[in-house]
């Protein structure tokens, strides 16, 4: 994949993942589940949480569109912004489309990149299409982007190589070959979670230390 790939698409191809449904693979993650890519890690919620939640997405995939819109709210309200639980986004693009819109999150800057997504998950629909230059232009010029800034970052080989990274990275060491896939305390979920499922596989917080 490279720049020159990011619109040569003449439908956007979507992983379908077993409807939805997720399910649980036998597995042992390996020592390097936490590194981050050549980008960085971009995550929310307090860095010693007693439960990681590593999120795999592409752009472009409904199932993934459906957990951010509908599920993660709830996550963050209830376990993220309250200490429980470090989540960690990661790009897992399945197609040009993907790895395009994946790049312009990461131009976005880390103090706009949740909202970025997001926005994108939230609008899907309106852009990714088979013709779907103008409609993401207009989608992430509610982001502040200019046209001048998205082709700018469209032509980012270092942006996009380094999401490709992340990529391969979980396709090749880490087994991940679907979207969503969630890596929830270092074991493998493939496909939605909702938030009783996810809530049922986390740890308790520790009980706050006594005052003195």
């Amino acid at each position: 994949m490279t720049r020159r790939h990011i619109f040569a698409v003449v439908a956007v191809a979507v992983l379908l993942v077993a409807g939805g449904v997720g399910v649980w693979r036998a597995y042992s993650a390996p020592a390097d589940l936490m590194q981050a890519g050549p980008l960085g890690d971009e995550a929310l919620g307090a860095a010693n949480a007693p439960n990681v939640i590593i999120e795999y997405a592409s752009m472009t995939c409904p199932h993934c569109a459906r957990f951010t819109n509908d599920v993660f709210p709830l996550l963050k309200q209830r376990d993220i912004d309250t200490g429980k639980v470090r989540y960690i986004f990661r790009e897992f693009p399945l197609d040009p489309l993907a790895g395009g819109a994946a790049s312009l999150a990461r131009c976005a800057g880390k103090d706009k990149f949740f909202a970025t997504i997001e926005l994108l998950f939230r609008t899907q629909q309106t852009w990714a299409v088979e013709h779907p230059e103008g409609p993401l232009l207009a989608t992430v010029k509610q982001a502040g982007f200019t046209e001048e800034s998205f082709k700018a970052c469209l032509a980012d080989q270092k942006i996009l190589d380094g999401i490709i990274w992340v990529r391969d990275h979980a396709a090749n060491d880490l087994k991940v070959e679907a979207t969503p896939t969630f890596f929830i305390n270092g074991e493998m979920k493939v496909g939605e979670l909702s938030i009783d499922e996810i809530e049922a596989l986390l740890k308790p917080a520790a009980p706050a230390a006594p005052s003195k």
